[in-house]
């Protein structure tokens, strides 16, 4: 016999039965069974969306910039520009920006000016009005260095830098404290005055330093007949702006203020569904980025939304959630991908662990974009993720974790790599890391348990058979071997499906694997197109291989190296129908071709 207890945050819902509390299904494919039931519970609940059904923002496919860890909530125009001047001096340009906090109208009472500032007292800041603060609107003649308002800056940024989306951050209610009760640019919202209660098994995990505050200072909560208005008026202002889609934030406030008004379910599918339709109505691209809304909740009532953060957020300044984010997103995937694409967070390229999170984002399917302070990049790392145009190489799916890694502990056994699976349109990629020895699962931590004894380096096997659904990409000339390639090391291994290499990492050092079926073409010449070299997802400049006659095809994107294995050495090769020189390295059979600048097109042709 089972017992459940079920809470949906207010206390006058009482019921005796819950007719569909548990799902429960079966099989021996993890990722095919995670799909196959999210399916059947999109078809009994009718509530949610799975992922496959949603329109992709065009933002996934582009380099972005968001302001926060760059500014923090000091975000300022001049500030901006300068970030998007130094990424496209550096030859990354971002193409999408996220202004974050700090954009706002807003007030503190508990922030005095001249007094210290107490931490957390930031929460306690609520919404005046629908519009920006005179750091984006000029009040006066004698602020010259405001621009005229939102809309003008907007378009300067667009037109000088070459952005095609501009998202600004909002929180669910407005603000971290929800909107200023007596305010004129409010009160047609009817904001009351709430406390928010986190429930018994919130507050059995970590804290939450925002939750916390938010609790003790207090949240002027919409009236939820007005919801859809306020949407609507703050979002058909921000289109009105040149604004093109929103980051909203704080999404898990509802169930703590759901007392009085039916509980956290109902309350969240009807402010899901008032966000929903205006996003629809106010902006085109399904532009939405959810953040906070991992309760089961916001997922299960996402109908639309198709990106939502799948962590908590990227600490720069703390070393050790640096390997737990990278762990977590990866299993938070697993369930949150069949319904969004989750989303990474920022992060520094200029930074101890920029690699790292730079080869996550690469593997992870995600959209892709750093907070860098102005003139703080490593372009380096960037150029091996971003490509002059501004466009990144997004893989298919979500990146999640192998099979052999599901039930392991890759942050605390001391012994586990971490490793994340990902398909392109004509190979695999697989993401390796060692998040260990550097950080500990913060529920753990309160528990005092001691992580167990950490080498200096961690070893692991690298497979073929790694890369899950590898017969979308194999076809028909498959030979079974595949074409390893070590972005690391630089070189290529032949192994067939099952076999498997060593690999050894140190704490906070990974490798990313482009993972290329060999095929037969041209009875006898066994070839895999690797992709561009120099970058961390290789094999996502290529877009399509075909045999033509005599010779071997690839169609891709981007400029640098493209890699190939080839059995023997080409005869010739063409690029955009010109003949190039080629390089081929007998000791691992590959063929390398220098994309000049230029090429965003490619079309190589090989012969043999």
């Amino acid at each position: 016999m089972g017992f459940f207890c079920i809470l949906i945050g207010d206390p006058a819902i009482v019921t005796s039965e819950s007719l569909k509390a548990v799902f429960v299904n079966y099989g021996n494919h993890p990722f095919d069974l995670m799909k196959e039931s999210m399916k059947i519970l999109e078809e009994q609940t009718g509530t949610f969306t799975v992922r496959e059904g949603k329109q992709m923002p065009g933002i996934l496919d582009w380099f972005g910039w968001c302001t926060w860890d760059a500014f923090y909530t000091k975000v300022n125009p001049q500030g901006i520009k300068d970030g998007l001047r130094s990424l496209s001096q550096g030859g990354t340009p971002a193409r999408f920006l996220i202004i974050d906090d700090g954009w706002q109208d807003t007030s503190n009472e508990f922030q005095k000016e001249g007094e210290p500032f107490i931490e957390g007292s930031q929460f306690g800041g609520r919404l005046e009005s629908i519009e920006e603060n005179n750091k984006f609107r000029r009040s006066n003649e004698a602020q010259s260095d405001a621009p005229i308002d939102l809309k003008h800056f907007v378009s300067e940024i667009k037109s000088n830098f070459g952005l095609k989306y501009v998202y600004v951050w909002h929180a669910l209610l407005g603000y971290w404290g929800g909107l200023a009760p007596n305010a004129e640019g409010t009160e047609k919202y009817n904001p009351k005055l709430t406390y928010p209660v986190q429930s018994p098994g919130n507050l059995a995990n970590m804290r939450d330093i925002s939750m916390d505050c938010m609790e003790k200072y207090g949240v002027g909560a919409i009236d939820p007949a007005r919801i859809s208005q306020f949407y609507n008026d703050l979002h058909g202002y921000l289109a009105a702006q040149n604004v093109d889609g929103v980051k909203v934030d704080v999404q898990n406030i509802l169930e703590t203020i759901a007392t009085g008004l039916g509980g956290r379910v109902l309350l969240t599918r009807h402010f899901q569904q008032a966000l929903e339709e205006s996003i629809a109505t106010n902006f085109h691209d399904n532009s939405i980025i959810c953040c906070m809304g991992q309760s089961t909740d916001s997922i299960y009532h996402s109908k639309q939304s198709a990106i939502t953060r799948a962590s908590d957020d990227y600490y720069p300044k703390n070393p050790t959630t640096q390997t737990l984010h990278i762990a977590a997103v990866a299993f938070n995937s697993i369930f949150l991908g069949e319904v969004v694409v989750p989303d990474w967070d920022m992060f520094y390229s200029l930074h101890d662990a920029a690699e790292f999170h730079a080869g996550a984002r690469a593997v992870g399917g995600c959209g892709v974009y750093v907070s860098d302070k102005p003139g703080h990049h490593d372009f380096n790392i960037l150029k091996k993720l971003v490509l002059p145009d501004g466009s990144v190489l997004r893989a298919k799916y979500p990146g999640r974790p192998t099979r052999d890694c599901l039930f392991s502990d890759p942050v605390m056994d001391g012994k586990s790599l971490m490793k994340i699976w990902n398909l392109n349109k004509c190979n695999g990629v697989l993401g390796v890391f060692n998040c260990q020895g550097a950080g500990s699962w913060p529920c753990l931590e309160l528990e005092n348990t001691i992580q167990k004894d950490v080498s200096e380096e961690i070893s692991g096997k690298v497979s073929p058979a790694d890369v899950e659904y590898f017969e979308e990409v194999s076809g028909k000339l498959w030979t079974g071997d595949s074409a390893i390639y070590s972005l690391n090391t630089g070189s290529i291994s032949r192994l067939q499906k099952e076999e498997a290499f060593d690999i050894s990492l140190k704490t906070l050092q990974c490798d990313v694997f482009t993972i290329a079926p060999i095929k037969v073409y041209n009875q006898n010449i066994e070839f895999a197109a690797i992709g561009l070299i120099n970058m961390y997802n290789s094999g996502g400049a290529v877009e399509s291989i075909e045999q033509s006659g005599g010779r071997i095809g690839i169609k891709g994107r981007g400029e640098g190296t493209f890699g190939a294995y080839s059995s023997v050495n080409p005869k010739s090769c063409l690029l955009n129908s010109k003949e190039v020189g080629f390089t081929f390295r007998e000791e691992d059979n590959l063929v390398t071709i220098t994309i000049p600048s230029g090429n965003s097109d490619w079309d190589i042709e090989i012969s043999h």
